[in-house]
């Protein structure tokens, strides 16, 4: 059986009846949670474990847990940490290396929970004008580097069993608007896009997972890449992004029209899986209805993604805390 084109996500600390039952009729990919969805570790166990079980299988479990601004967990569950371009900058040369251990810790914390995905790294450019909804969750404006340290955040999600989930393809940084409430776009060149934002997302186009960015790049298409087949190609075919690519939240006010015409759209122009937040029941049943099962080519992403999620590797708690404390100078957290 396929799996539907979808990830979902729960109105509270556990499963409704009626939504156990949704999640067993519709069976999304995997499932995603919030600040609502999390009180206490043997509560988040409980939730994962309700999730997996109305699916009948290890459904991936993801959240938003870049550090700083961005973190669903927060203490005493999880640390509190710097804003990721702040700790990039207070490491200086050890960044590359900080950036591993932070996101191995923040990997551990994940895992020990039952969640096996999160939505980092991002690997989106700063640029002078970057909207400062994006601007202090970026690594930094040299593309290079930014690959650098977006690999090595990669690298410490899957050596703790957590599967990363690369965004904003195909690059977020140049857009002025936040696209949670307005579509962002950018007149740059392509030649400028090629030499700059779209070289990280090359330099990780073998990463499991994904996710859009809801951005018009005016050079390529008139539409978001998450709905514009041009741009999907372009992922695909140019910077060669093999993995499986979920949307961003179709919720957020940069895309327009009814749930059934995002959703129906983004799968026509590329995306594999919807990924949709903060609904009502009837919306996420709508989504689903329209999403439906994943295509024969996503199936097989989806798959091959599964695959990459291993079992964590052994990890030294205080031997990291204590080197990463030494790289970042003392100050570590936020």
């Amino acid at each position: 059986m396929r799996f539907g084109a979808t990830i979902l996500d729960a109105d509270g600390l556990r499963l409704s009846a009626e939504e156990k039952a949704f999640f067993r009729d519709v069976n999304p990919f995997g499932f995603i949670l919030f600040a609502r969805n999390i009180d206490n570790a043997d509560q988040i166990r409980a939730l994962c474990d309700d999730f997996r079980n109305a699916v009948g299988r290890d459904a991936p479990i993801t959240t938003d847990q870049e550090g700083g601004r961005v973190q669903r967990l927060r203490a005493p569950l999880a640390r509190e940490w710097l804003p990721p371009l702040d700790h990039v900058t207070r490491a200086g040369q050890g960044a590359t290396r900080a950036l591993y251990l932070r996101y191995r810790l923040i990997a551990h914390e994940l895992h020990g929970l039952g969640i096996d995905s999160n939505c980092a790294p991002m690997v989106d450019l700063t640029f002078p004008d970057t909207h400062d909804f994006l601007r202090n969750r970026c690594y930094g404006s040299d593309p290079d580097t930014v690959s650098a340290l977006g690999r090595a955040a990669a690298q410490a999600h899957l050596d703790g069993g957590v599967l990363p989930v690369l965004k904003h393809i195909p690059g977020h940084g140049r857009a002025t608007l936040d696209s949670h409430y307005a579509l962002p776009r950018t007149s740059a060149a392509l030649e400028d896009l090629e030499a700059r934002d779209f070289v990280p997302f090359k330099a990780l186009n073998d990463l499991p997972l994904g996710m859009t960015a809801h951005v018009v790049y005016d050079v390529l298409d008139d539409s978001p890449a998450t709905l514009s087949p041009k741009v999907m190609g372009y992922i695909r075919n140019k910077i060669g992004f093999g993995g499986l690519i979920m949307t961003d939240d179709i919720s957020m006010k940069a895309l327009s029209g009814s749930l059934t015409e995002i959703a129906k759209a983004s799968l026509a122009a590329g995306c594999d899986v919807i990924l949709h937040c903060n609904g009502t029941l009837t919306e996420r049943a709508e989504v689903a209805r329209a999403a439906g099962e994943m295509t024969q080519a996503a199936q097989a992403r989806a798959e091959a993604a599964l695959d990459a999620r291993k079992p964590p590797m052994d990890i030294d708690i205080p031997a990291c805390e204590a080197e990463l404390k030494t790289l970042m100078g003392g100050q570590v957290y936020g």
